[in-house]
């Protein structure tokens, strides 16, 4: 406004303006209108009818080319405008500067910055309304304080009833999500309610398994996408180019146009997975710091477009879904450990109760038996026995239709004792035949038939059935002397009583009773013969006994002895050197003077090549010799063990210090030096050793064998026969590996791994023709790293694998940007050959980028040759078909066979750096010849030849005559960062 502002320096103690010469007709207040209210937000939707009519009631006092403006501020800081006249839109930018403090084109009315509401009324332009007077201010400020101060009540209302509605369709959310309901019904109501808080016609959620790496989509509605929900787990690698799995890689939400996020997770236009939408949101669910899974909705309408109210309201119906999830996840479980604990019950139980059936019933018929034979050397004619016998039978089994019949001494007929049936009246005597008691006799076993069997044997002339059919017969033979004498039966009529082969099994039993006590009683004269007989029985049944329990004791001992000791070597196992090792920690630190232990490791050198050359059955049998050997240098006290494959403990009790451990240590080591023979070969054995004294800060034997393992690794490095003991030093160097493994783990995390290229040259013309690929580590402390320094403990911790497909990517990715020509070789693990997709996987990365496979070349060293040649050479062959071609690196430094080099589809061969060191001025030849052979043995094979290490000019002229081609080291280019030779190829 020009002239005068509207600053409070402008107004009085009161907040009234002093009016400058200017006066209006004092209006009846009545005129002014009613202060309406408004459905409003302040900083949200506005409605200013209220305001509006306020302006138009002053307006009318005005001159017609004046606009009136009013501005105002609310409580939470925010500003608002409102005009009235013809120039509204000049008019409310004055009056919002003027709130504000800034002059402008406008005459001030009226103001009030100290109040509850601070607001300006203006008119504009200038100078063509006059300053209301005191009195009639007094009156224009009542009207506007009372307008704004309902428009703020108003809207806060609004506010908190919008804030209610929120509130309660989230509480019913979380309602949702602990409710007893199905997995989908849960989903679907979730659905419903997140619909009525914000737009969500087109809604996913996606589940991702870190352990597995797979995706799952419980829930799927869109009005475009046509999704199969139920389709089960995917590789999140299939949808690696979805705006969903971007998202929740990054843990962070995302809201916007689908198109303009893809390019923002450099998804290109072809790759992108899902149809376009003009609004996209979607919040990561989250757990532990890592994103488990994902809600999305997104819209195709314009008029529906997410806001960062949404983002909130989504990332809570994420977190209850996800509980929803844990719940029904929890559940599930727990319903699988009840079902299993049930079973285990109801297993446990129904064993149980089968034990206590068989005890009891074991008890009856052990109490039936003695009864029986108390029945047999008690007073009595015979029918009082049979009688006695089939009264207690019944006890145990229907045996209401019950006979006992017995060969007559002429053996032309059954002599039926005792006949108990409802039915039939027996003969006494009845000449012998094929009756069933007959077929019994005749065969001399129990004999179990139903009335069809019986009916079936009838039809074949084997039997012939006296009397009635029965239902059920059971019959066993009485023998005499081991020999059939009669026999004992039962029969039913009623098809509900069926006898089984319990049944059997009991009326056996009380035969062989009846058999001695009719023995007994039949053979009275040879009563001292029968006591012999039985006694021979009984001691062969003792006999038999102890030698079932002499039995049980030696499988007893076979199993504890097998727990403990080595199958092969006879050796005790792991687990009987670790209950040693125990006993004998927990003796040390009970008594101080008892003497010291220690425990000597032992790997044999070079036993894999023995194993691979000659077999494992020759494996084995030198490591049967090896075990005598080392037994035959070992006190009484002393323990050897086998821990597995080549490696031996040894534990030395009672040893009064470290000279007489290592003493122990060199007699091992000699008993190698004289030669051992497997399959008529001689074989000359070594072994490395660690050793680990007892300290009385070790808390388990692990722990000692452990450092013995470290100790035996420092002598296996300082070459064959070599025996270490393990000291501060190793320990300090045990710990600085542990936290080298950490760093690594991080370090991959972060990926912290450049890649570094040195050229490969043709030493004729000095033509780059490659690179090979080398990995350096940005260690956060140590700086930049190079492979010797942590390429040992990625090998044995198997880190080495993450490392290299690291290292893959970024050579992909470099190869298909096309800025350099010639290939790019990479150095392969041997542990990569150990997966039979490595050859598919690398192939895929170069795919995923457009990298040609015909510009890579892998370098395997000859380790991987020999682990699974079969393996290694399939996938080579799988890689050489897509143009991976492969070089064998540091040749001459393993043990592979030559035969090797013609069985793998090798394009080239890299002389080992040793040698060419070797090519110097001064030396006498013997490099030269080494390389010479090496250049042949590849000319003859047809394959390339490269030198590795080439530093000096001499180097490269001796490789040169003796016909090597190519060549790399210092001499042509130490190795560059990618971005470098980018920048130079570019």
């Amino acid at each position: 406004m020009s002239g005068a502002t509207c600053g409070q320096s402008r107004w009085g103690c009161n907040g009234r303006r002093v009016a400058s010469g200017y006066s209006i007709p004092v209006m009846n207040a009545a005129i002014l209108p009613e202060a309406s209210v408004l459905p409003t937000q302040w900083g949200g939707l506005r409605s200013h009818s209220a305001v509006r009519g306020l302006l138009e009631s002053l307006h009318a006092l005005m001159p017609v080319d004046v606009t009136l403006a009013l501005a105002w501020r609310d409580a939470q800081g925010g500003r608002d405008v409102e005009a009235f006249g013809p120039c509204e839109a000049l008019a409310r930018a004055t009056a919002l500067d003027a709130l504000s403090g800034n002059p402008g084109d406008g005459h001030c009315l009226h103001a009030r910055l100290d109040d509850s509401v601070p607001y300006v009324l203006l008119a504009h332009p200038q100078g063509r309304a006059q300053t209301p007077t005191p009195e009639w201010m007094d009156v224009i400020h009542s009207a506007i304080h009372a307008t704004l101060t309902r428009l703020l009540a108003d809207s806060r209302v609004q506010v908190l009833s919008e804030a209610h509605r929120i509130q309660r369709a989230l509480f019913r959310i979380s309602e949702l999500s602990q409710s007893g309901l199905d997995l989908h019904t849960t989903l679907e109501r979730i659905h419903n309610e997140v619909a009525g808080l914000i737009y969500a016609q087109n809604f996913m959620i996606m589940l991702w398994d870190r352990d597995s790496d797979e995706i799952r989509i419980p829930y799927f509605v869109d009005q475009v996408d046509h999704w199969p929900v139920h389709e089960g787990a995917r590789p999140l690698a299939e949808l690696s180019n979805s705006l969903t799995v971007r998202m929740m890689q990054q843990g962070e939400p995302m809201m916007g146009p689908s198109s303009a996020l893809a390019v923002q997770c450099g998804i290109d236009e072809p790759e992108f997975i899902g149809p376009t939408s003009l609004s996209w949101l979607g919040v990561p669910m989250m757990r532990d710091g890592r994103a488990r899974g994902a809600v999305v909705v997104q819209s195709y309408d314009r008029a529906n477009r997410y806001t960062r109210d949404a983002v909130e309201v989504l990332a809570y119906v994420a977190q209850h879904i996800q509980i929803a999830l844990g719940r029904r996840d929890a559940k599930v479980e727990l319903e699988n450990q009840v079902a299993q604990r049930t079973r285990e019950l109801r297993d446990a139980n129904a064993m149980l109760e089968l034990e206590v059936h068989e005890r009891k019933r074991a008890e009856r018929l052990q109490a039936a038996l003695f009864r029986i034979s108390e029945l047999s050397s008690s007073p009595g004619d015979g029918w009082d026995f049979y009688s006695g016998v089939h009264a207690v039978l019944d006890e145990l089994i229907d045996c209401r239709n019950f006979f006992i019949a017995l060969v007559g001494e002429d053996q032309g007929f059954l002599e039926f004792v005792y006949v108990a049936d409802e039915h039939d009246d027996i003969p006494a005597r009845v000449q012998r035949g094929r009756g069933v008691a007959d077929y019994v006799v005749n065969n001399g076993r129990p004999l179990l038939l139903d009335d069809a069997t019986l009916q079936r044997l009838q039809r074949d002339g084997l039997v012939d059935v006296r009397g009635k059919m029965a239902a059920s017969w059971l019959g066993v033979p009485l023998l005499r002397n081991g020999v059939p004498a009669g026999v004992m039966a039962i029969q039913s009529y009623r098809d509900d009583v069926r006898f089984g082969a319990q049944d059997m099994e009991l009326l056996s039993f009380a035969a062989q009773h009846v058999s001695v006590a009719l023995e007994r009683r039949g053979l009275l004269q040879e009563l001292e013969g029968h006591v012999r007989d039985r006694t021979r029985e009984l001691a062969e049944t003792n006999r038999t006994l102890l030698a079932e329990i002499g039995e049980r004791i030696r499988v007893e001992q076979r199993l504890q002895y097998q727990a403990s000791h080595d199958s092969l070597t006879g050796l005790p196992n792991r687990q009987q050197l670790l209950e040693r090792l125990q006993l004998n920690m927990l003796t040390s630190r009970c008594s101080v003077d008892m003497p010291g232990f220690a425990v000597l490791y032992l790997d044999l050198d070079q036993f894999k090549l023995v194993n691979d050359s000659m077999g494992h059955a020759a494996g084995d049998e030198m490591l049967v010799q090896v075990a005598n050997r080392i037994r035959g240098q070992l006190g009484s006290h002393d323990l050897v063990a086998r821990l597995g494959g080549d490696e031996f403990a040894v534990l030395a009790e009672l040893v009064s210090g470290i000279d007489e451990v290592k003493a122990l240590a060199e007699r091992i080591i000699r008993a190698f030096e004289a030669p051992i023979f497997v399959h008529d070969r001689e074989l000359f054995p070594s072994a490395s050793v660690g050793i680990a004294m007892w300290q009385p800060g070790y808390q388990s034997g692990e722990e000692i064998l452990r450092d013995a393992d470290a100790a035996m690794y420092r002598a296996k490095a300082n070459g064959r026969s070599q025996a270490m003991v393990f000291d501060e030093a190793m320990r300090a160097e045990s710990l600085r590996l542990l936290d080298l493994e950490a760093d690594l783990r991080r370090s991959i995390n972060a990926d912290a791994f450049d890649v570094h290229l040195q050229p490969i040259v043709h030493l004729g013309n000095g033509r780059v023709v490659g690179h090979e690929a080398l990995v350096r580590w940005r260690h956060e402390t140590l700086g930049l790293l190079s492979p010797g320094a942590f390429i040992g403990v990625g090998e044995d911790s198997g880190l080495v694998r993450e490392i290299d497909w690291l290292v893959y990517r970024k050579v992909a990715e470099w190869m298909a940007g096309g800025r350099s020509k010639g290939y790019v070789s990479i150095n392969v693990s041997p542990l990569h050959f150990r997966s039979p997709e490595f050859a598919t996987r690398l192939l895929a990365t170069l795919d995923a980028v457009g990298a040609d496979p015909a510009r890579l070349r892998i370098e395997v060293t000859e380790a991987s040759l020999l682990e699974d040649s079969g393996r290694t050479l399939a996938q080579l062959n799988e890689l050489k078909a897509r143009g991976v071609l492969a070089m064998l690196d540091d040749f001459g430094t393993g043990f592979s066979a030559l035969s090797y080099l013609r069985s793998f589809p090798f394009h080239a061969l890299k002389i080992d750096r040793s040698f060419v060191a070797g090519l110097q001025e001064s030396s006498r030849g013997e490099s030269e010849a080494l390389v010479r052979a090496i250049v042949s043995l590849a000319d003859g094979l047809g394959i390339d030849c490269i030198a590795e290490g080439v530093e000096t000019r001499h180097q490269r002229q001796c490789l040169r005559e003796e016909g090597c081609l190519y060549g790399q080291g210092y001499l042509f280019g130490r190795p560059q960062a990618l971005p470098v030779l980018s920048a130079r190829s570019g």
